[in-house]
Protein backbone atom coordinates (compact mmCIF):
# COMPACT_ATOMS: atom_id res chain seq x y z
CA UNK A 1 0.00 0.00 0.00
CA UNK A 2 1.62 3.41 -1.12
CA UNK A 3 0.48 6.24 0.61
CA UNK A 4 0.20 9.64 0.33
CA UNK A 5 -0.81 12.96 2.94
CA UNK A 6 -1.97 15.95 0.89
CA UNK A 7 -4.57 18.93 1.86
CA UNK A 8 -8.50 17.96 2.51
CA UNK A 9 -10.41 18.18 -0.27
CA UNK A 10 -13.80 18.19 -1.04
CA UNK A 11 -14.42 14.77 -2.25
CA UNK A 12 -11.85 13.84 1.19
CA UNK A 13 -14.68 14.89 3.91
CA UNK A 14 -16.72 11.82 4.09
CA UNK A 15 -13.72 10.05 4.30
CA UNK A 16 -12.06 11.92 7.03
CA UNK A 17 -15.23 12.23 8.72
CA UNK A 18 -15.55 8.70 9.24
CA UNK A 19 -12.15 8.10 10.35
CA UNK A 20 -12.68 10.79 12.57
CA UNK A 21 -16.02 9.66 14.01
CA UNK A 22 -14.67 5.93 14.50
CA UNK A 23 -12.28 7.41 16.86
CA UNK A 24 -14.93 9.43 18.91
CA UNK A 25 -16.83 6.65 19.27
CA UNK A 26 -14.23 4.34 20.83
CA UNK A 27 -14.00 6.81 23.35
CA UNK A 28 -10.21 6.33 24.66
CA UNK A 29 -8.52 8.80 22.90
CA UNK A 30 -10.49 12.03 21.95
CA UNK A 31 -11.68 14.28 24.11
CA UNK A 32 -15.03 14.83 21.81
CA UNK A 33 -18.02 12.92 22.86
CA UNK A 34 -20.24 13.74 20.01
CA UNK A 35 -19.45 12.24 16.32
CA UNK A 36 -19.27 15.00 13.36
CA UNK A 37 -22.55 14.73 11.51
CA UNK A 38 -22.49 15.11 7.36
CA UNK A 39 -23.41 19.01 7.95
CA UNK A 40 -20.94 20.04 10.29
CA UNK A 41 -18.08 18.22 9.11
CA UNK A 42 -16.65 20.00 5.88
CA UNK A 43 -17.14 23.55 8.22
CA UNK A 44 -15.13 21.51 11.04
CA UNK A 45 -12.12 20.75 8.82
CA UNK A 46 -12.52 23.40 6.72
CA UNK A 47 -12.06 25.85 10.25
CA UNK A 48 -8.38 24.64 10.83
CA UNK A 49 -5.11 26.03 9.71
CA UNK A 50 -4.31 22.94 8.13
CA UNK A 51 -6.96 19.63 7.70
CA UNK A 52 -4.35 16.64 6.08
CA UNK A 53 -5.43 13.18 4.93
CA UNK A 54 -3.82 10.09 4.50
CA UNK A 55 -4.59 8.21 1.29
CA UNK A 56 -4.07 5.17 -0.69
CA UNK A 57 -2.60 5.92 -3.99
CA UNK A 58 -4.26 3.65 -5.89
CA UNK A 59 -7.84 3.60 -4.24
CA UNK A 60 -7.84 7.21 -3.43
CA UNK A 61 -9.55 5.80 0.25
CA UNK A 62 -9.00 8.14 2.91
CA UNK A 63 -6.74 6.40 5.69
CA UNK A 64 -6.92 8.89 8.17
CA UNK A 65 -7.20 12.37 8.95
CA UNK A 66 -5.14 15.28 10.84
CA UNK A 67 -6.07 19.07 12.03
CA UNK A 68 -3.28 21.65 13.24
CA UNK A 69 -4.53 24.67 14.52
CA UNK A 70 -3.26 27.39 17.15
CA UNK A 71 -3.15 26.28 20.30
CA UNK A 72 -3.30 29.67 21.68
CA UNK A 73 -3.57 33.38 20.88
CA UNK A 74 -1.59 36.35 21.00
CA UNK A 75 1.63 35.93 22.74
CA UNK A 76 1.50 32.23 22.31
CA UNK A 77 -0.16 32.07 18.95
CA UNK A 78 3.34 30.35 17.76
CA UNK A 79 2.26 27.08 19.47
CA UNK A 80 0.61 24.53 17.14
CA UNK A 81 -1.95 22.02 18.38
CA UNK A 82 -3.15 18.87 16.27
CA UNK A 83 -5.26 15.52 16.40
CA UNK A 84 -4.97 12.39 14.42
CA UNK A 85 -7.59 9.89 13.53
CA UNK A 86 -6.60 6.79 11.69
CA UNK A 87 -9.00 4.54 10.19
CA UNK A 88 -9.02 0.76 12.45
CA UNK A 89 -8.27 -0.95 8.89
CA UNK A 90 -5.78 1.29 8.14
CA UNK A 91 -3.48 1.32 12.03
CA UNK A 92 -0.38 -0.83 12.08
CA UNK A 93 0.71 -0.02 8.79
CA UNK A 94 2.53 3.42 9.69
CA UNK A 95 -0.21 5.87 8.54
CA UNK A 96 -0.23 7.17 11.66
CA UNK A 97 3.60 7.99 11.85
CA UNK A 98 2.95 9.67 8.37
CA UNK A 99 0.61 12.05 9.40
CA UNK A 100 2.52 13.37 12.45
CA UNK A 101 5.37 13.90 9.83
CA UNK A 102 3.46 15.72 7.84
CA UNK A 103 1.81 17.62 10.22
CA UNK A 104 5.15 18.82 12.11
CA UNK A 105 6.52 19.49 8.83
CA UNK A 106 3.42 21.85 7.55
CA UNK A 107 3.06 23.53 10.92
CA UNK A 108 6.75 24.87 10.69
CA UNK A 109 6.15 25.64 7.15
CA UNK A 110 2.92 27.70 8.62
CA UNK A 111 5.24 29.60 10.92
CA UNK A 112 4.78 27.21 13.95
CA UNK A 113 7.39 26.81 16.26
CA UNK A 114 6.15 24.16 18.94
CA UNK A 115 3.57 21.56 18.04
CA UNK A 116 1.90 20.83 21.68
CA UNK A 117 -0.27 18.03 22.56
CA UNK A 118 -2.51 19.01 25.57
CA UNK A 119 -4.37 15.68 26.12
CA UNK A 120 -2.64 12.64 25.57
CA UNK A 121 -4.66 9.90 27.13
CA UNK A 122 -1.96 7.91 29.36
CA UNK A 123 -3.27 4.30 28.05
CA UNK A 124 -2.96 5.25 24.36
CA UNK A 125 0.94 2.94 24.27
CA UNK A 126 1.31 3.65 20.44
CA UNK A 127 0.41 7.12 20.12
CA UNK A 128 2.82 7.53 22.91
CA UNK A 129 5.78 5.72 21.52
CA UNK A 130 5.30 7.26 17.94
CA UNK A 131 5.46 10.88 19.76
CA UNK A 132 8.36 9.81 21.80
CA UNK A 133 10.36 8.14 19.01
CA UNK A 134 9.76 11.15 16.62
CA UNK A 135 11.03 13.51 19.31
CA UNK A 136 8.25 15.07 21.20
CA UNK A 137 9.25 15.99 24.95
CA UNK A 138 6.69 14.71 27.64
CA UNK A 139 6.40 17.78 29.85
CA UNK A 140 3.96 16.25 32.56
CA UNK A 141 0.46 14.37 33.38
CA UNK A 142 -2.93 15.65 34.77
CA UNK A 143 -4.25 12.97 37.00
CA UNK A 144 -7.45 12.21 36.02
CA UNK A 145 -7.84 14.45 33.25
CA UNK A 146 -9.44 12.02 30.70
CA UNK A 147 -13.38 10.57 31.17
CA UNK A 148 -14.17 7.50 29.88
CA UNK A 149 -17.56 6.49 29.07
CA UNK A 150 -17.38 3.84 31.94
CA UNK A 151 -17.00 6.79 34.43
CA UNK A 152 -13.71 5.66 34.93
CA UNK A 153 -10.83 8.62 34.96
CA UNK A 154 -7.26 7.99 33.13
CA UNK A 155 -4.73 10.38 33.30
CA UNK A 156 -3.38 12.58 30.43
CA UNK A 157 -0.05 13.36 29.00
CA UNK A 158 1.46 16.93 27.85
CA UNK A 159 3.91 16.24 25.10
CA UNK A 160 5.96 19.27 22.58
CA UNK A 161 7.81 19.10 19.83
CA UNK A 162 10.43 22.36 19.13
CA UNK A 163 9.83 22.47 14.75
CA UNK A 164 13.01 25.07 14.91
CA UNK A 165 14.79 21.99 15.26
CA UNK A 166 13.26 19.62 12.51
Amino acid sequence: MSVTIEQLTAQDVEGARSAWNEVVAAGDAFPQIDELGPDEAADFFASQSFTGVARDTGSGRVLGVYILHPNNVGRCGHIANASYAVSGASRGRGVGEQLVRHSMSTAARLGFRILQFNAVVSTNHSARALYERLGFVEIGHVPGGFRYDSGEYADITLYYADLTRC
